[in-house]
């Protein structure tokens, strides 16, 4: 037992170190840990916490002593679920949680908030650091500039056609609705051999609640981030995405509580949507994509926003960005364009807004973040047409690129930072890909998500839109 006792022990003093609770608390904490785990012994033992401590093995250690206590089912997900377990039990409340953030943001303004809640988010294992260790990270230089490459190796891919399935599939009917429900705050979690399928558990998750567009969403960090800080935030309601006034008003609302995040919303459609469309969501945090830094290479004016910059950006999807210190002046701007889009068509390069039945086809991307003193947006337009030659999408990636990339192009792509799939990372090792060949991949597989394409045509195509503008 006496393995037992040391994790217990070095978990509890890591969690007072990390101030998650007070050293006065710490008989507490490891009484806790031990209940957890159906344990009633062993005593605590006076330990010291090494600078590299890990402690994730001693809540291995814990789990499998818990799984053989019978508090668990003998799998990783039920080892996994107990360990979250655990790490919930020794955490601030939800209310005292936000709280703290509050107390934080006003006193110290929004980084230190953020800076501190990202931080007991780590702290607690919520953010999992070691997973996202593990994935593979690379830059390629193409005629784009560098791309950001990532091999995701703790999620599966998703066929775009479940993707649709799921944003159509009715909702209420299991508890919470999906993952990104605000009900999900302290939620146990579902093994596989439930009925309902598997959920993971989140009793370490703790969610900001925040006001976006005069409703009560809330804000919180991804567990598998992606790059620096990425959070999201969620409407308090399970209803589906949408790209609108109302949207785009919540992310200059987002911008104004965290001006030192970029904040954006994946489209609204199936295809060229993101991965979840059944529940109103944004993702954003720290960092610098690759589009962002893309170059300048045409301006143009919107004659009933003369204020607004106007510039298109080399890059392989269609982006329009706009700039303004007005923030409602952009918003008029942004829903002008984005209505415009809604309604055109061309089809000299393959655009159609509107089947014969009324079904839509194009929608955008759109990113949101502030450039000194101005609000800016980027605009990816999108549309989401499919044909004979391509079943799954005519602005998707093509299937000769599918070996590489088969899932939607959602928002943190159209940015330039590839979330690709960790059965590339075998062919990597069997030397069948090289990484600058998957970075040039990647390039194309944006070109195929441009609606105007950079030749002949498609510049002209893109002209005729932006003078219709």
């Amino acid at each position: 037992m006496e393995n037992l006792a040391v994790a217990a022990s070095r978990l509890t003093a890591y969690v007072a170190n990390a101030g998650i609770v007070r050293a006065d608390d710490r008989a507490w904490a490891y009484n806790r840990l031990l209940e957890c785990c159906g344990l009633t012994g062993p005593a605590p033992l006076e330990v010291s916490l090494d600078e590299d401590y890990d402690f994730e093995a001693d809540l291995e250690t814990l789990a499998d002593a818990g799984v053989a206590a019978g508090q668990a089912e003998d799998s990783a997900t039920g080892r996994d679920r107990l360990a979250m377990r655990m790490m919930g039990a020794l955490m601030p409340r939800p209310s005292e949680v936000a709280c703290q953030f509050e107390a934080l943001r006003e006193a110290e303004g929004p980084k230190a908030a953020t800076d501190w809640f990202y931080q007991l988010c780590c702290d607690v294992n919520y953010v999992r650091r070691s997973a996202i260790a593990r994935n593979l990270e690379w830059t390629t230089t193409t005629t784009w500039g560098d791309l950001e490459i990532t091999i995701n190796k703790s999620k599966p891919e998703k066929d775009p056609r479940d993707i649709a399935a799921a944003g159509a599939a009715p909702t209420g009917e299991v508890y919470p609705a999906c993952q990104l429900c605000v009900e999900n705050e302290g939620y146990s979690g579902r093994p596989a051999s439930d009925p309902f399928g598997t959920h993971p558990a989140r009793q370490n998750l703790r969610i900001v609640p925040i006001k976006l567009g005069g409703e009560r969403w809330g804000f919180q960090y991804s567990p598998y981030a992606y790059f620096s800080e990425h959070c999201i935030a969620m409407s308090q309601v399970h209803r589906p995405m949408h790209v609108d006034r109302a949207a785009m008003g919540c992310l200059l609302d987002f911008v104004d509580l965290f001006p030192h995040y970029f904040i954006g919303s994946n489209a609204d459609l199936p295809i060229v949507g993101g991965s979840i469309l059944s529940h109103d969501h944004f993702q954003g945090g720290l960092h610098e994509f690759p589009m962002m830094r893309a170059e300048v290479v045409d301006t143009f004016t919107l004659v009933p926003f003369l204020s607004v910059r106007c510039e298109v950006l080399r890059w392989p999807l269609s982006i329009i960005k706009l700039s303004c210190d007005d923030r409602d002046v952009l918003l008029e701007a942004a829903v002008y364009v984005l209505d415009a889009w809604r309604a055109w068509s061309d089809e000299s390069v393959g655009v159609r807004a509107f089947d014969k039945d009324g079904t839509p086809h194009n929608t955008v991307t759109p990113v949101c973040r502030r450039e000194g003193d101005d609000y800016v947006f980027y605009l990816a337009l999108r549309c989401n047409m499919t044909t004979e030659e391509h079943p799954l999408g005519v602005f998707h990636p093509h299937e000769d690129k599918w070996h590489v990339k088969k899932e939607n192009i959602g928002l943190i792509e159209v940015m330039g930072l590839a979330i690709l799939p960790p059965r590339l990372e075998v062919e990597l090792d069997a030397g069948r890909l090289t990484r600058d060949e998957i970075g040039r991949v990647f390039g194309a597989v944006l070109e195929d998500a441009g609606v105007f394409k950079w030749d002949d045509a498609g510049r002209a195509a893109l002209k005729r839109f932006l003078m219709m503008l």
